[in-house]
């Protein structure tokens, strides 16, 4: 199957460098290119192609806005392609929050595309189906799904006192939903995110204005306090969990790919497992792949509760799909409803 992408880039430079690229990949086809969003909506209604990538820092129309209009009107996998500007990347958190399903940060010069990487990101964004409209503005507090829609949930004597996210494609959008019901004083928690790195620092901004805890990038050795909110900085170490029930701390290791991510969901719910046991709580959220699956099942196995978000809300069944199959959800879960399975567990 040929993927069909239309590429949206203001850059006469970087579209022939994109189309360049692109052209190597024997299942990837650019369709259409776009210079700006007026003409870049002419041809997704024109194509209907499988991906659209999106230079979000673009004259006229507002990135931001064109996404918006794109997942209100024609839901379709959206790649931001992003430069190394600070400002670039906050829009970029934001256009993540917003719906876009992945952010390729590009290279200067001769080498941008050349890693490979975007070709692989195409072909991610291609499994995504939008089972539902993708609402363009976040909404501020989510609207509860029905209970029935939730499998039975384990009876706990209180509230988890380490809560352990884990998600990739898709995963910002779903962050936002779930992190804007947290309380304010909520356990620690501790989240993996699949992002490059450049992006991390502005998606944790961008969850700490949008939600009631305080989010930060999480540092060596940092003290895991309630109210707070710790994130992976990505790529080049994995985000573990050590101390005891007397006070937690975050870990910082470099090491290799495990479930082939670099940090690893997996290796943070395996470290949950076994420092913080049947006190923990992990969610599993959208993603590509099979990455924290293992590690809930070790989390399950070890008497924590363990969330998986469930398919209809999904934008990538993946991750969370795995863990089921392995019997490693003790709740499967719409998106709004995952916090309720949280703070409510007091017998």
């Amino acid at each position: 199957m040929t993927i069909r992408v239309v590429v949206v880039e203001d850059s006469p430079t970087m579209r022939a460098i994109l189309m360049a690229r692109l052209s190597e990949e024997p299942d990837i086809k650019v369709v259409a290119t776009a210079a700006n969003a007026a003409e870049g909506r002419e041809l997704i209604r024109q194509f209907d192609p499988d991906v659209v990538t999106l230079d979000i820092e673009m004259p006229g129309m507002n990135g931001l806005d064109f996404l918006d209009k794109i997942m209100a009107l024609r839901p379709t996998p959206v790649i931001i392609i992003s430069g190394a500007t600070q400002e670039g990347a906050a829009t970029t958190a934001e256009a993540l929050a917003r719906g876009a399903v992945a952010c390729y940060a590009k290279a200067q010069g001769g080498s941008a595309f050349k890693d490979g990487r975007l070709a692989d990101m195409i072909r991610e964004a291609s499994q995504v189906r939008f089972q539902r409209p993708a609402v363009a503005p976040r909404p501020a507090a989510p609207a509860p799904a029905p209970v029935s829609n939730v499998t039975a949930m384990p009876r706990r004597s209180g509230p988890p006192s380490l809560v352990a996210i884990g998600s990739s494609t898709g995963g910002v959008e779903a962050l936002h939903a779930v992190l804007s019901a947290f309380p304010i004083d909520c356990p620690p928690t501790v989240i993996v995110q699949h992002v490059n790195a450049r992006f991390a620092p502005s998606i944790a901004q961008s969850l700490d204005q949008a939600c009631p805890p305080r989010v930060l990038i999480a540092e060596p050795d940092m003290p895991l306090r309630p109210g707070h909110v710790y994130l992976a900085p990505g790529d080049d170490r994995h985000l573990t969990v050590s101390g005891t029930s007397s006070g937690f701390h975050a870990r910082l290791r470099p090491g290799q790919p495990i479930s082939g991510h670099m940090p690893s969901v997996d290796a943070l719910f395996l470290s949950v497992a076994e420092r913080v046991g049947a006190a923990a709580a992990g969610i599993l959220l959208t993603g590509m792949g099979s990455d924290g699956a293992q590690g809930l099942l070790a989390m399950h196995r070890a008497g924590a509760l363990t969330i998986a978000q469930d398919e209809a809300t999904c934008t990538v069944f993946g991750m969370p799909r795995a863990a089921i199959a392995l019997g490693a959800a003790g709740v499967v879960a719409p998106l709004t409803s995952i916090p309720a399975q949280i703070f409510r567990m007091a017998a």
